[in-house]
């Protein structure tokens, strides 16, 4: 199923951008985990629209109701469901692009694929309005993970040109939830205040901005994953492209790593408090497909919104010819800041399932 990832905790999303609900199962979560549903609201408000002119002016409460697989806020085994009503639509606002696919997004490859049937307004199931229901099932594995050591966070790396610091060697729980807290996460604000002035510039100028998410989760021990194609990075690259807009994966230092001598890009090993560690992390904490015991360090690209409100050259499908198109409605000038929880929570779910596997299903 093209809506589902995980081995032993499998994540379902399901919905339409402009439909009834939106929602999530979870099959997997280990029980009697306690859920603190306020915790969760609130990681879930990280992403929420409709706060600030950096972001689209659709406002929906994000309220999940959860209807199997929580009771009394313990998770008791049961597959997890929970949804999201969608409250906010201007479905007129896709009137048009029936017959006008918009460039840069699947109007197109999804009339061809469903022979037109497809709901695209909004984006229809390929839009990042679909991340809300993957932040109910990494919010809650963030919770089960920060119980057991195991912390993961996020910060806006770039904006364009613009880029914030990155993460030191060793990031740090206080860290991860000072930038949560901030209102436009990233950790030098100064870049920030660059970054959201380059987004206000590109909204003016009816245009849209791309930008780079970085990630990493600390606590983890030495050895999850597998080598080849049941690596760390395989299983977390296939989740993270699963988020609308991520055109790039990259761990450690990724491609900056072909730009280096292996002298460089080696991390030599020390002994530290009796434990095996490296003096650099330029591997992003993988070795092999298996986990070193060094924080993962990630991060996503993400490509400019390609709803903008300039004319774009397109094709009248039903007139089979060239055509004009003008884009209306509600839409992001960047995507990236939003999208700075839901890297956290799609790595929050993949290395969960991980924990899961080494330790047969049971903490």
């Amino acid at each position: 199923m093209s809506s589902e990832f995980g081995s032993l905790l499998k994540i379902s999303v399901f919905g339409q951008s402009h439909g009834r609900a939106i929602g999530v199962v979870v099959d997997g979560l280990p029980a009697g985990e306690a859920i603190d549903l306020e915790e969760l609201n609130a990681f879930l408000a990280r992403r929420k629209p409709g706060k600030s002119p950096l972001s689209t002016a659709r406002r929906e409460a994000d309220a999940p109701v959860f209807l199997s697989g929580l009771e009394n806020g313990v998770t008791c085994g049961a597959p997890l469901c929970a949804v999201i009503e969608n409250g906010d639509q201007h479905s007129s606002d896709y009137d048009a692009l029936q017959d006008k696919p918009r460039p840069g997004h699947a109007d197109y490859t999804a009339f061809v694929k469903w022979g037109g049937q497809a709901d695209m307004r909004g984006g229809g199931h390929f839009s990042g309005r679909l991340t809300a229901p993957l932040c109910i099932a990494g919010g809650i594995a963030k919770q089960i993970l920060s119980r057991r050591g195991v912390y993961v966070g996020a910060h806006l790396q770039s904006v364009g040109t613009v880029a914030d610091a990155l993460f030191p060697l060793q990031p740090t729980k206080e860290l991860f939830d000072a930038v949560a807290a901030k209102p436009f996460p990233v950790l030098d604000d100064q870049a920030g205040e660059r970054m959201q002035a380059l987004i206000l510039e590109a909204r003016k100028n009816l245009d849209s901005v791309g930008g780079v998410v970085e990630c990493a989760a600390t606590g983890l021990p030495a050895g999850l994953g597998e080598p080849m194609f049941g690596g760390v990075e395989n299983r977390l690259a296939a989740a993270l492209f699963g988020i609308p807009a991520v055109k790039g994966v990259e761990f450690g230092d990724g491609f900056a790593a072909a730009r280096s001598r292996g002298s460089e890009n080696n991390d030599p090993f020390v002994m530290e408090d009796g434990r095996v560690q490296t003096e650099t992390n330029h591997a992003g904490g993988i070795l092999g497909g298996i986990t070193s015991g060094m924080p993962i360090v990630l991060r996503t690209a993400m490509k400019p919104t390609p709803s903008i409100a300039q004319p774009q050259r397109t094709v009248s499908l039903s007139a089979g010819e060239n055509a004009e198109l003008v884009i209306h409605g509600r839409h992001d000038p960047c995507i990236a800041h939003r999208a700075v929880p839901v890297v956290e929570a799609v790595t929050a779910a993949v290395l969960l399932d991980l924990l899961l596997e080494g330790h047969h299903g049971t903490f």
